[in-house]
């Protein structure tokens, strides 16, 4: 049976009759050529090169070669074979036994050669110092180079991997922070938050978004542009004119989320003041019988759950609109899990890549236009307040609070309850 050949992509020519008249007849004739070059094999497209340069003239090898893109000394050798006798038909295309012997095959020691420099403890030599050289093909036919060995970086490549190398990126694998009961914490927030939907009570994931600088520097991502956007070369925050806290609050049973721009300081007050204006804006109407809310919440930052300024913060939520706040905290290391990370940020992140936030409009307009095919939408206020970042709480003010923890992890659950509501 006939060996298929794969097809060969059809060669432009790059002529200036080509270039500038594309539609002409040398042009047409030029794309004809290329088309019966690309569908023969290996040796009927030098043989045909070869008479077409034959039938040219002088000169003819370095036209054909410039209209079919083939090497000038390829099309030497078929208009050489073509003065001898034509070879019988299903004949090899190449000779038996071409092509110079493998690297390996030539030198057998090559293989474990490249496994000692590859090693990560003792590679190369530590005394000259190329035991922490060894990680580029350059290198690595460099440093075999001088132990009387000479590859090219492709034949380096291809034995690496055969030895099972390859290109790989450092996995989060190792836990830097343990948390021995961190399963027990996500199975009492996932059934409590499972319980609150159900009867339908406020379920709320709060969390601050990266700080960021307003003006016209860059901001990591792509965006589809005519041209580039000239920025600052550098993020220096003397250039910008504020910055901006974008303090989320996400829904988590009807999938949307508000966002509080601060332009002062990342406190828990601000986080409180975000809580507060999604219950004014949204949650006292969609949740209008509701006399509980849970708010899931990080376990550092201005929701720090050792800290009782988000305590007294949250006491003064719970005395304005006469609510049960119960507080479910992530555990250490695994705040990335917060259901506001990659259902709201994300998005957010997304939907302004590639776009300078040159004012707090700009902020404004692309929080408010994020959405997702999962119905989220998102509205954004500006808060100008100061929020001062030392604030001390006095004895008096924790002596207020009407905190009580639960049984698991009581330093990661706790409820804060109204001063008017009767024990």
């Amino acid at each position: 049976m006939a060996t298929e050949h794969p097809q060969r992509v059809v060669h432009r020519c790059t002529c200036p009759t080509c270039q500038d008249h594309p539609y002409s007849a040398v042009a047409r004739e030029h794309r004809r050529i290329n088309r019966l070059v690309a569908s023969a094999d290996e040796r009927t497209r030098r043989h045909l090169a070869g008479f077409l340069a034959q039938q040219h003239g002088r000169g003819g090898i370095a036209y054909v070669a410039r209209i079919t893109g083939l090497h000038p000394n390829t099309i030497s050798r078929g208009k050489r074979e073509l003065q001898h006798l034509h070879p019988k038909p299903g004949a090899r295309i190449r000779r038996p036994g071409a092509g110079r012997p493998r690297a390996e095959k030539k030198n057998p020691h090559v293989l474990k050669l490249l496994q000692e420099l590859l090693r990560d403890a003792t590679a190369g030599d530590p005394i000259s110092g190329l035991k922490w050289t060894h990680r580029s093909l350059r290198n690595i036919q460099r440093a075999l180079r001088h132990r009387g060995v000479r590859l090219s970086p492709s034949t380096i490549a291809r034995l690496m991997r055969q030895l099972h190398f390859s290109l790989r990126t450092n996995r989060k694998r190792v836990a830097g922070i343990r948390d021995l009961d961190r399963d027990r914490q996500f199975r009492h927030l996932t059934r409590l938050r499972r319980l609150y939907i159900t009867r339908g009570l406020p379920v709320i994931s709060v969390d601050t978004k990266k700080k960021e600088w307003v003006g016209n520097f860059k901001n990591a991502g792509r965006c589809w542009r005519q041209r580039d956007r000239d920025v600052f070369d550098h993020d220096y925050p003397s250039w910008a004119s504020g910055q901006a806290i974008p303090v989320g609050v996400y829904d988590l049973a009807y999938k949307d989320g508000s966002v509080l721009v601060g332009t002062s300081h990342n406190t828990p007050a601000l986080t409180a003041a975000a809580i507060r204006r999604w219950w004014l804006a949204v949650g006292r109407r969609r949740y209008p019988t509701a006399r509980r809310l849970l708010i899931g919440a990080d376990g550092g930052g201005p929701t720090d759950h050792r800290k009782w300024g988000w305590k007294v913060a949250l006491q003064r939520l719970a005395d304005e609109f006469g609510l049960i706040i119960t507080v479910t905290h992530y555990p250490a290391g695994a705040s990335k899990w917060n259901p506001i990370e990659h259902q709201m940020f994300g998005p957010i992140s997304a939907n302004w890549a590639g776009e300078p936030l040159v004012s707090y409009e700009t902020i404004l307009k692309y929080l408010r236009t994020t959405r997702t095919e999962t119905l989220l939408h998102c509205r954004a206020r500006l808060d100008k307040k100061e929020y001062p970042v030392e604030h001390r709480v006095t004895a008096q003010d924790k002596a207020r609070v009407r905190l009580k923890r639960c049984r698991i992890r009581p330093e990661l659950n706790y409820t804060i309850y109204p001063h008017d509501l009767k024990s």
